[in-house]
């Protein structure tokens, strides 16, 4: 199931309301874990079971790493954790690597990636290293513990949530009329970024690398790309950030307009930020972050760039993406920060930057992105042709949508709007709006095939 399926907006979220805001204040965790369980097995009915037995063992663990003070509970943990992740993630990747390299024909073995895992592998991770670390106590109430981890808005595509962050809502929260209505905001405008802006660039893009292409044609593969990663995962965020409003939980953000960067650096700081702060906190730092010798320093960013590359799928061209970032970032680091200023040019630097590197994660086999690499400077390949110029007419509206989208404009206007002395018209119009988002969405939804959020395989 999906935050933009007829199925999810029309029967389980109503249903799901009901039945939250009449329970009592003490059973309304329990709710939650009942609905995000049931949320869960439409996509996994198998691991479901999986998903509980890891709560378990991560709920036994912080127990014990807080009341014996042993280093120990905490590396049986991460040693779980990981080998769970691990095997389900990347065994065939490394059994047929293992059969090219050394001319081997072990049969690879038949398993399916569980939804989320590398989400929820990853709270649980945050979770026993900050009560060993003492950041927070052990959850002691199981089924509290299991609602942070299964809680459905973000359970399959993250964010990833840390406990700590969200601990005392956990326990004690406070819904409002407010808090509702800026989930139900931001709710739409995150349906509205998905079924109007990243499918339909999904379909443009599609569309265009079936005909001959040119040296345009895969330019404009590789700006729907870029745009549609980041309206699709963006999008999701936006939902999952107003689902957890309407139940009030307050979840951090996770973009702020991360193309609009004016470095690779800036742009890791907005893009995906509870993935990189993970890695910064529970990776970067321990190994000694940049406050160490020079060697060590450059260690430490390759280390995190490869896992942050390998985190995103078995496969080479997610590794080769996490390396393409450790070498702009050293490149920067080291080289490029005293020159990259806030101005159009270093914008345009990162945003090209950001448009290759998105080529190379989008396109899975090496031939085919060797193939896509040449043709974006014209090496055998035309320059343009009859069906390159027609797409690009065909697309120019959402591609100018899609520019004007990834920048604070919008927001910036809203807020003088907002404070301004046509505030209730403005406060009308914006119902009227939002409303025609969820009507159109709603549209889009019934006359298109299933598309899935692109964060749903990771």
């Amino acid at each position: 199931m999906v935050f933009s399926s007829i199925s999810f907006l029309f029967f389980f979220l109503p249903l799901l309301y009901l039945c939250y805001f009449f329970t009592p204040k003490r059973f309304k965790n329990h709710i939650l874990l009942i609905f995000s369980l049931i949320f869960y097995i439409f996509g996994e009915k198998l691991y479901v079971l999986l998903l509980l037995t890891s709560c378990l063992v991560n709920y036994i663990c912080g127990l014990l790493i807080e009341r014996k003070k042993k280093k120990v509970f905490l590396i049986i943990g991460l040693v779980i954790n990981v080998t769970l992740l691990f095997y389900y993630k990347y065994t065939n990747f490394f059994i047929d690597n293992f059969n090219n390299i050394f001319n081997l024909n072990i049969t690879s073995l038949n398993i399916i990636l569980p939804l989320g895992i590398s989400f929820f592998t990853f709270q649980n991770i945050s979770y026993l290293i900050d009560v060993y670390r003492k950041d927070v106590p052990s959850q002691k109430n199981f089924f509290t513990y299991c609602t942070y981890i299964t809680l459905f808005p973000q359970l399959v595509a993250g964010p990833i949530v840390r406990y700590k962050d969200i601990k005392n809502e956990l326990e004690n929260r406070k819904e409002s009329l407010n808090l509702f209505s800026e989930g139900i905001t931001r709710f739409i405008i995150g349906l509205g970024k998905k079924t109007l802006i990243a499918d339909t660039l999904y379909n443009m893009f599609t569309n265009i690398m079936a005909t001959n292409m040119t040296m345009l044609s895969y330019w404009l593969v590789a700006l729907g790309f870029t745009f549609q990663i980041y309206y699709d995962f963006s999008g999701y965020t936006d939902m999952a950030i107003g689902l957890g409003k309407m139940f009030g939980f307050k979840f951090k953000e996770n973009f702020n307009y991360p193309l609009t960067a004016s470095s690779i650096t800036d742009f890791w700081r907005r893009w995906h930020m509870s993935l990189s702060s993970f890695f910064r906190d529970y990776v970067y730092i321990p190994l000694g972050g940049n406050r160490c010798l020079l060697i060590k320093n450059i260690r430490n960013i390759f280390i995190v760039w490869f896992l942050t590359g390998f985190w995103h799928g078995a496969a080479w061209n997610f590794i080769i993406w996490g390396l393409y970032f450790f070498i702009l970032l050293i490149i920067e680091k080291y080289i490029l920060n005293k020159f990259l200023k806030e101005n159009k040019v270093s914008h345009l630097y990162t945003f090209i930057l950001v448009m290759f590197s998105f080529v190379i994660f989008n396109i899975t086999d090496l031939n085919t992105l060797q193939t896509f690499i040449k043709g974006m400077f014209s090496i055998n390949t035309n320059l343009i042709n009859n069906e390159s110029i027609f797409y690009l007419k065909n697309n120019l509206i959402i591609i100018v949508i899609s520019f004007i989208g990834i920048g604070p404009f919008l927001k910036q206007a809203i807020i003088k709007l907002q404070k301004g002395k046509l505030n209730k018209i403005f406060d009308c119009v914006s119902i009227i709006y939002l409303f025609l988002i969820f009507i159109l969405s709603i549209a889009k939804i019934i006359s298109s095939s299933f598309n899935p959020f692109i964060y749903f395989r990771f």
